[in-house]
């Protein structure tokens, strides 16, 4: 019986990841036929802080092709980001109770909304400013000219950072609404996140002062949002005059049958 049971998710685990790779690669298709479009318009924030004279360079043979279709496949992973996730919610949401089921299209859509989002303020915010610093700093006399693969992954590492920073609030609300941790314990260690952030956005951003805020401080107000978006969820939750504390020990003790 267990056996059968671990085949079956097995089955349905496979047919999720064809579903995911079929959504990716039809997303693919449109946007590498603007391949290079694309990756003109992600190079837009250096390019348009480059002093005269400099640009962007291929020192491999290969990599005018490659990089704009690693811009492609971004451009399409993007796109079905929302498919991807509604997928995985679909995988995981049969071991899971009606009340944490009722959270999958809120949960969908907002991750997927806020990790546009993020992506949305590392390149319209801090991408600009980072490059802004750099060029500023170049002595005098050397050509600024960035390889494009280098500067693919450097973008690439800015907006996973910024994405996943930006899903601060939904990790706040599902780990608060699963009993993993109350709204109380997540004011307590307010101050450790703080220092964390900080250090995050020290390890992931370029070494000057603006870009760091620019991660770190999104970063503390999410968090923020996160623990009253969970405080005021719990709250419309409760019958009036109830006590917070007494609602979550309620929820632990199983119903009694005769």
């Amino acid at each position: 019986m267990l056996e059968g049971s671990f085949l079956s998710h097995l089955v349905e685990l496979r047919i999720r990841m064809i579903r995911i790779l079929g959504a990716l690669l039809i997303g693919f298709l449109p946007c590498a036929f603007y391949a290079r479009e694309l990756y003109t318009l992600l190079a837009q924030p250096l390019l348009e802080k480059l002093p005269q004279g400099g640009q962007m360079i291929a020192t491999d043979v290969a990599t005018p092709f490659f990089v704009p279709m690693q811009v492609a496949m971004m451009m399409a992973f993007v796109l079905t980001l929302p498919h991807t996730l509604y997928q995985i919610w679909a995988f995981v949401a049969p071991g899971l109770y009606s009340h944490e089921k009722r959270l999958a299209l809120p949960l969908v859509i907002g991750s997927s909304f806020l990790f546009f989002c993020g992506m949305a303020f590392a390149y319209f915010a801090a991408l600009p400013v980072v490059f802004e610093f750099i060029t500023y700093f170049a002595p005098e006399g050397v050509a600024v000219m960035t390889d494009i693969s280098k500067y693919l992954s450097f973008v690439l590492s800015m907006f996973i950072a910024f994405g996943v920073t930006f899903e601060v609030p939904v990790f706040v609300i599902v780990l608060v609404r699963t009993g993993v941790i109350t709204v109380e314990k997540l004011k307590e260690v307010r101050p450790y996140v703080i220092v964390g952030a900080f250090v995050i956005a020290a390890i992931f951003t370029p070494p000057d002062v603006v870009s760091q805020f620019m991660l770190a401080v999104p970063l503390c107000l999410l968090y923020e949002l996160g623990i009253f978006i969970a405080a005021f969820m719990i709250k419309k939750q409760q019958p009036e005059g109830e006590d917070p504390a007494d609602a979550a020990k309620q929820k632990d003790i199983p119903a009694k049958t005769d």
